[in-house]
């Protein structure tokens, strides 16, 4: 515990959570970055397993909160920019698929927080 929050002693470094942002990261800003970065990271895998050739994966998340309901996160929409050569938009539309069905975070949250997932080819 630490004034105004608690903090984690994690290998790569001291993690500080709070409900006041100004004193660390909120939780559910860690739970909407756990569940882009698990995303993006099994994308990552899947298209290099695909072998398709890409440069960068940028993600931006938006988020709708209920008030009413403990201030919860009732959705999540994942948008996922790929930068590449030569990429299918049907080869990255079946990734997106196979990510959502292989992403962790993802599936701990089915059934709580609808997901939604898009993607653009650069």
């Amino acid at each position: 515990m630490k004034d105004g929050g608690f903090y984690s002693e994690l290998p790569y470094g001291k993690l500080e959570v709070s409900g006041n942002d100004e004193y660390g990261f909120r939780p559910y800003q860690l739970m909407i970055s756990s569940i882009a970065v698990c995303s993006g990271g099994v994308l990552r895998t899947i298209l290099q397993k695909m072998r398709l050739s890409f440069e960068d994966i940028h993600i931006t998340a938006d988020y709708e909160r209920n008030e009413k309901e403990a201030n919860r996160i009732e959705k999540i929409h994942l948008h996922f920019r790929i930068t590449g050569k030569g990429l299918s938009e049907e080869k990255v539309h079946k990734a997106m698929d196979l990510t959502k069905k292989n992403c962790s975070m993802v599936q701990s949250v089915i059934g709580s927080i609808h997901i939604e997932e898009t993607f653009e080819i650069i």
